[in-house]
C-alpha cells in the first residue's frame, strides 16, 4: 500500500471501541462515529527496524491506519479522534468505496484530495523519521515552509489565509451590489482591510 516497502506492512484491525472507551462517547456520538466509520486497520508501520531510516529526536516511528468510511462526507471530528487514539504519529488513509485521501493530524486536520486508493503514494524522504514525517506532512498538505517558519507557524499561517480569501469572496459581491451608501461603504472598507491582511501575509 502507498508504494512503500513489503517490510512495513501489518494486518491488525482495531476496534472501535477502543475509541468509544478512550474518550467516554455517549450515545450521541457513539452513533455519529458509527455513521462515518465501518472499521479501522492498523496496515504498516514505519521504524528504523522496518525501513531502515534512523529514528528521530521526536519521532522513533509511526503507523498507517486504513479508515474504512461509511461515507464520503464524514464528520472531521470522528476522524480527528481516530488520530489521537494511540500516542503514536499516524498516516491514515481514508477510503471511500474505490476512492482515497490521506490524512494526517497537526494542528487541524491536514488531507489530500479524494483519489483512485491505487493513486496513492507515499514517498519516504530524510535522513531520520523527524525529517520523513515532516516531509509526509509537507506532501499530504502541499505546504511551502517560508524561510524562517516552522512547519507549525506554516501551517497557522496558511489557515489564516485560507479563511480570509473565503471571507473576501463571501463579502466582494455583496459589498460591491449593496444600495444603502453607508452600509456598501462600510461593506467596501472591510474588504480592503481583508485584503491588506492577506497582502501582509503573503509578503
Amino acid at each position: 500500500m502507498l508504494g512503500l516497502p513489503k517490510s512495513t506492512e501489518l494486518k491488525k484491525q482495531l476496534a472501535k471501541s477502543l475509541i468509544y472507551k478512550k474518550f467516554a462517547f455517549n450515545a450521541a456520538a457513539r452513533e455519529n462515529f458509527d455513521a462515518d466509520v465501518s472499521r479501522i486497520d492498523i496496515v504498516g508501520e514505519i521504524s528504523p527496524t522496518t525501513a531502515a531510516i534512523a529514528a528521530g529526536e521526536t519521532v522513533s516511528s509511526f503507523f498507517i491506519l486504513l479508515v474504512t468510511l461509511k461515507r464520503a462526507d464524514f464528520d472531521e471530528r470522528n476522524v480527528i479522534m481516530i488520530s489521537r487514539l494511540i500516542k503514536q504519529n499516524m498516516l491514515l488513509v481514508l477510503k471511500y468505496e474505490d476512492r482515497a485521501k490521506l490524512a494526517i493530524y497537526r494542528t487541524k486536520l491536514i488531507e489530500t484530495e479524494w483519489r483512485p486508493i491505487e493513486a496513492l503514494t507515499v514517498m519516504l524522504s530524510g535522513l531520520n523519521l523527524d525529517t520523513v514525517w515532516q516531509n509526509i506532512i509537507v506532501q499530504i498538505g502541499g505546504i511551502e515552509i517560508k524561510e524562517g517558519r516552522t512547519l507549525d507557524e506554516q501551517i497557522t499561517e496558511d489557515e489564516i489565509r485560507k479563511k480570509l480569501r473565503r471571507k473576501i469572496d463571501t463579502l466582494e459581491r455583496p459589498a460591491w451590489s449593496e444600495k444603502q451608501p453607508k452600509v456598501k461603504f462600510e461593506l467596501v472598507e472591510y474588504v480592503r482591510r481583508l485584503r491588506r491582511e492577506l497582502e501582509e501575509i503573503e509578503r
